[in-house]
């Protein structure tokens, strides 16, 4: 049985639990039928599960300004989706064959929101209320997950073990912490009424005390994060508190230029959402392996899969009700963010270009935006962009051809 992560709309998936991106796999299959297109993806599953076998350590590979993937011109994003490959849903989501990536984990995060309600013990009841309010077990644990596998597969690598080392174990919490402590101050930033199906800690305890909330979960992390006792971890996971704030930084401002504006969306996507994912990965390799290029290549994994799934999250903004999302739809076009669906939208409807740059605060704005994205191939596009990314190989080899305007616009 999946554990339940997030009922996609387009994927009908009914009461029973689906995993993310088994709901993104099943959406691409049903897209690529009905544009008699099949798109280019790899299961997010998949590559979990591939983590535990030594071949994803195995990839040489050096970091580059250049193959980061996020400072590329808007055309580069969309020659990535013109090449069909034949889908391979049936046999990637076999359950006999590839196994939940949340079960392969499950005995290192069973009793991980526990450890957690530990680390953040106080003696004064309300702060501890409102620090265990979001550490309920109900969360997806998506990153913990992520960073237990590659933790077992970089072991598995240099040890012949898939066992955790405590320190690993910490960086999955720590990741988790880190998580929730930026939820709690987004939801202050947002003025956010709901999250993962309940009401905000801000709403029921005010903003102040929320901001407090999430300043203490990121003290508390930061001291775990101390007793590791790995300068080299302690730098890495730093850097993610310092993209958390540039990332919020970027998300208020917008760029004219089309291509700008591309990589501007991408960007920020990595600061705020697969920076933490990319660093988690990267500080448990560090604790097992000393060879930088094993450093890159977890690093590299994480930050795929970061930027695809955040992807996938903006796209189920405009496919998934409120009830399956946890929080209401189309929330991201009122709070004025131009994410993956409506950038692409915005090249057959270049109405849009307007509403971009005044955030859609005009009356109607985000009515009209929303029609313009569903009449466009905006969220198609946007899922073949997570899943070239997804599965985008690592390293100096992966370049693609950019070809001319004109020929991406007769495509």
């Amino acid at each position: 049985m999946a554990v339940a992560v997030r009922q996609c709309g387009l994927c009908r998936a009914g009461n029973h639990g689906v995993t993310l991106l088994t709901a993104l796999c099943a959406q691409f299959s049903r897209l690529a039928a009905r544009a008699s297109v099949s798109p280019r993806w790899l299961s997010l599953s998949a590559t979990a599960q591939s983590l535990s076998t030594s071949q994803v350590i195995s990839r040489k590979t050096q970091m580059t300004p250049d193959s980061l993937f996020f400072r590329k011109p808007y055309f580069y994003y969309r020659s990535l989706l013109t090449t069909p490959n034949a889908c391979c849903y049936n046999k990637v989501h076999d359950e006999k064959q590839k196994p939940d990536p949340f079960k392969l984990a499950q005995k290192d995060l069973q009793d991980l929101y526990e450890d957690i309600k530990k680390e953040l013990f106080v003696s004064k009841a309300e702060l501890k209320c409102l620090c265990d309010y979001y550490f309920d077990g109900k969360g997806k644990a998506l990153r913990p997950m992520i960073v237990v596998l590659m933790a077992r597969a970089c072991n598995f690598h240099s040890n012949k073990t898939r066992e955790l080392l405590p320190g690993q174990r910490s960086i999955a919490m720590i990741s988790e912490m880190i998580h929730t402590a930026s939820l709690v101050h987004d939801d202050v930033i947002d003025g956010s009424c709901t999250r993962r199906g309940k009401t905000t800690v801000n709403e029921i305890w005010g903003e102040r005390k929320a901001i407090l909330a999430g300043d203490f979960i990121l003290s508390v992390a930061s001291m775990a994060l101390a007793r590791i006792g790995n300068n080299s971890v302690v730098s890495v996971l730093s850097q993610v508190i310092e993209d958390l704030v540039r990332g919020e930084f970027m998300q208020l401002g917008s760029k004219e230029n089309e291509n700008e504006r591309f990589k501007h969306y991408l960007e920020k996507t990595f600061k705020k959402t697969a920076s933490l994912i990319a660093n988690s990965c990267k500080a448990v390799s560090i604790l097992v392996n000393s060879d930088p290029e094993v450093h890159e290549i977890a690093f590299q994994y994480g930050r795929n899969v970061g930027i695809a799934f955040q992807l996938v999250d903006d796209m189920l903004d405009f496919t998934s009700s409120a009830n399956q999302l946890g929080k209401p739809s189309a929330a991201d076009l009122r709070l004025g963010l131009a994410t993956g669906p409506v950038l692409f939208a915005c090249q057959q409807f270049p109405e849009l270009h307007a509403m971009i740059m005044r955030r859609f605060s005009s009356a109607g704005d985000v009515e009209r935006a929303w029609q313009y994205v569903m009449q466009s191939d905006g969220v198609q596009q946007t899922s073949y962009l997570a899943s070239a990314i997804a599965k985008k190989p690592y390293g100096r080899s992966a370049n693609y051809a950019l070809p001319r305007r004109e020929t991406l616009l007769c495509s």
